[in-house]
């Protein structure tokens, strides 16, 4: 743990040096607002909304775990230049964001400034913790980061990113408003078509790998039976494994969820003792193949659950 500072200096010297060779705090190539975003949904909704009116850059890969995001020096070189940063929020970027910020020297986009647009504003948090004891696990102070897979929060992150870039570019704030209005317009109707798709799952009890599905069982009322993870970004025991497999052929639980940035390999014996069946989600907006825009990413994720359920 005490060699966690030094990388957040090695970026520091970096971006110096990325300063002094001009590569850094260069003229816009183009008249369109430079936002980066930390993650794919965020880049989808910002481009949605924003039209041709942005240039969107995105930090985080679809295939990360979004808790484990490495810190890259091409991340300050994006970030200096930047006119906005839009964030998914609820402290989901905590493991790279702050060092990079440090390095990139842009006081408009650090936390609290205009230019920082977090999609989490308008979000009713679940899982808050009433304390921040860390032996129980990799804990989130603001509350579950994971709010994305829910597209009714979805449409709270919209406006939320709609408000961000019309106080950075008030020039700009009827093509955002327009561009809002288009895309929650989307989302209802998207929004209708996916309660009847996740009909099956209402009542469906599931053993999911990490706790990141507690907004969208909420919202399609399934039950998140317990975790393969022992806590929160802590891997399993083989003790936790085999209370977890008695405890799931006790209450019929008959659905595995795998995120796919986890350990197929247990996730699949896991299921195959119990006689589950195994359902693989993202997390993250492109995380399964063809599901590249956030509206895709929702239709994929229900999709594979339901088809599990159906026949389970």
């Amino acid at each position: 743990m005490a060699s966690r500072p030094a990388e957040p200096r090695r970026l520091a010297r970096l971006a110096l040096g990325l300063l002094a060779a001009g590569t850094l705090g260069a003229a816009p190539a183009t008249a369109a607002l430079r936002v980066v975003a930390t993650f794919p949904d965020v880049a989808d909704m910002t481009r949605q909304i924003g039209g041709d009116r942005v240039a969107v850059e995105t930090l985080a890969g679809a295939n990360q775990d979004p808790h484990r995001v490495p810190m890259k020096p091409s991340f300050v070189t994006k970030l200096n230049k930047a006119d906005a940063l839009v964030v998914m929020g609820l402290n989901l970027e905590h493991a790279f964001l702050p060092g990079v910020l440090d390095a990139a020297a842009n006081p408009k986009i650090r936390p609290g400034a205009s230019a920082y647009i977090d999609a989490s504003l308008y979000v009713p948090a679940l899982d808050v913790p009433t304390s921040l004891d860390r032996s129980q696990g990799e804990l989130h102070p603001l509350g579950n980061p994971h709010f994305n897979l829910d597209p009714v929060r979805g449409k709270d992150m919209a406006r939320a990113i709609a408000e961000g870039l019309a106080r950075v570019d008030p020039a700009g704030a009827t093509q955002y408003q327009d561009g809002l209005r288009r895309y929650l317009a989307l989302l209802d109707r998207r929004i209708a078509e996916w309660e009847q798709l996740a009909a099956p799952l209402r009542g469906l009890k599931v053993v999911s790998y990490h706790p990141d599905l507690v907004y969208l069982a909420q919202r399609y009322g399934f039950e998140v039976v317990d975790t393969i993870e022992l806590k929160p970004g802590v891997p399993a025991t083989p003790g936790h494994v085999e209370d977890l497999v008695a405890r799931m052929k006790q209450q019929d639980v008959r659905v595995v969820v795998r995120e796919v940035t986890y350990d197929m390999p247990l996730a699949r014996s896991i299921a195959n003792r119990t006689g589950a069946r195994l359902a693989g989600i993202a997390v993250i907006t492109g995380g399964l193949p063809g599901a590249d825009s956030y509206v895709d990413f929702v239709d994929a994720n229900l999709r594979a659950l339901v088809a599990v359920a159906g026949s389970s």
